[in-house]
């Protein structure tokens, strides 16, 4: 057992936990906070994306040792007063059916607009291309993200 202490959502957790455990594991049963999404444990879907010290990641790729000391935004931090602009746009351009793809989707576009606040299409398309979406295609998705930016601007 190793002790790890991450701040999750601006609150700190500290846990025992066995070397191996993914940190979307870590994330969902010891913070017990159910938005990170399991989706293929091997970093292709995309819908385990969480924030890890100002960074996209997909948190089934890293052990939960591995960010130890680490600052993690989950689905849930985004939402503090109401839906985040991201969430929002994400609703008014019917960019969600499912949903399981959603917080991971979120979560990159958040990470993109923390550093490019007008990013094009390419740029957009880019930052989401870790992110699979079964049920709505692509274009709502890029459209949200576009329609957060220019909101989150002004």
């Amino acid at each position: 057992m190793h002790r790890i202490k991450v701040r999750i959502n601006a609150k700190d957790f500290e846990h025992d936990v066995e070397p191996r455990v993914l940190l979307v594991h870590y994330i969902r049963e010891k913070a017990r906070l159910t938005g990170t999404h399991v989706g293929c444990d091997t970093g292709n879907c995309g819908a385990c994306t969480v924030i890890l010290n100002g960074q996209s990641v997909k948190s089934c790729l890293l052990l939960a040792v591995q960010a130890n000391g680490a600052e993690i935004t989950t689905i849930e931090g985004l939402t503090r007063d109401g839906l985040h602009p991201i969430q929002q746009a994400f609703m008014d351009k019917f960019a969600i059916q499912c949903g399981y793809c959603t917080p991971g989707m979120v979560m990159s576009a958040s990470a993109l607009l923390k550093v490019n606040s007008a990013p094009t299409v390419e740029e957009i398309k880019e930052a989401i291309e870790g992110n699979l979406c079964m049920c709505t295609g692509y274009q709502q998705i890029v459209s949200a993200i576009e329609d957060a930016a220019e909101k989150m601007k002004g």
